[in-house]
């Protein structure tokens, strides 16, 4: 059994919020309230999955991310990794990918995860 329709799938959200204040962690897992609510929160996660994926992050936008939250500028954050200010912008535009042992200083400044930033997140 499976969502086929978006009118299904916002069906079996409402129905998930109207069952959810009727179970907690002490109902008996053979509740009928608990089994409905645990075979519609599964079809309504499988759905979401196939139709509402984001991907994966690319390297460019975890840096601008990560540059924001830090309050970096690029010029700032070369000097970090010890490249030039237009070796960052090239990282940024997707033009250049970072070399393995500036990936390294990448991950140590910005705290990315090596598999985004090796492209295999």
């Amino acid at each position: 059994m499976r969502i086929l329709t978006r009118e299904q799938y916002d069906w079996a959200v409402a129905r998930v919020e109207e069952l959810l204040p009727l179970v907690g962690d002490d109902t008996p897992t053979n509740d009928p309230a608990s089994i409905e609510l645990e075979i519609l929160s599964n079809l309504v996660a499988d759905y979401s999955d196939e139709h509402f994926a984001i991907g994966d992050p690319d390297l460019a936008s975890v840096i601008r991310e990560r540059m924001f939250e830090q309050g970096l500028t690029q010029k700032e954050l070369a000097g970090k990794i010890g490249v030039t200010p237009s070796r960052i912008s090239e990282y940024l535009s997707g033009k250049k990918e970072p070399t393995l042992p500036i990936a390294r200083r990448i991950h140590d400044v910005l705290h990315i995860d090596a598999g985004i930033i090796l492209g295999v997140a």
